[in-house]
């Protein structure tokens, strides 16, 4: 509906009038425009509207209504908005950093995992049976003693043995293993 010359509008009422008119267009034509960004739609009608704020010589023309030029505006609205967002870095909260994990050298990992398997594997076969019973397979000093078939202070002692040729073979890495 195209604002009447002969009626005399005060900006406030203009903008009210524009607004019940188009207003809910402009959200569904904007809606499109942000991929379903209600939040975002909203901003750009608003700012569409300011625009007809700052320009209130677009109220007193003769065009027959006023939508294409605010479709006008807003489409422009919602590109540069567009390009603006993609032009600079995502942002990220603060908080959000702190939580997150760190990434993970895949390299470093797998260097490591080596070294780890070449000390394991230079270990003797009665130590290497014990940590694989205590610390591969989570299975207490008792468990491991009935496995192996041995007394319980043996799995300890073996246990301290190995982590201590452990700790010899691993020093660059400083790993607290335990005694």
């Amino acid at each position: 509906m195209p604002l009447s010359p002969t009626r005399r509008h005060t900006a406030p009422e203009a903008l009210a009038e524009l607004q019940r008119d188009h207003g809910r267009a402009l959200f569904g034509f904007l809606l499109g425009l942000t991929a379903g960004d209600a939040q975002r739609a909203e901003d750009l009608v608003q700012e569409t509207f300011v625009r007809v704020w700052q320009h209130p010589e677009v109220l007193s023309t003769e065009h027959e209504s006023m939508r294409p030029w605010l479709f006008t505006v807003a489409r422009r609205l919602a590109i540069d908005a567009r390009r603006a967002r993609l032009s600079r870095p995502q942002e990220v909260d603060p908080e959000g950093l702190e939580q997150a994990p760190a990434p993970e050298d895949a390299v470093s990992g797998s260097v490591t995992a080596i070294d780890v398997r070449r000390a394991v594997g230079s270990l003797g076969a009665e130590h290497r049976e014990v940590l694989m019973q205590v610390y591969f397979q989570d299975r207490s000093v008792a468990e491991a003693a009935a496995e192996l078939g041995i007394p319980a202070g043996t799995v300890k002692s073996r246990t301290h043995y190995a982590l201590r040729a452990l700790r010899k073979g691993l020093q660059g890495y400083g790993y607290g293993l335990g005694a």
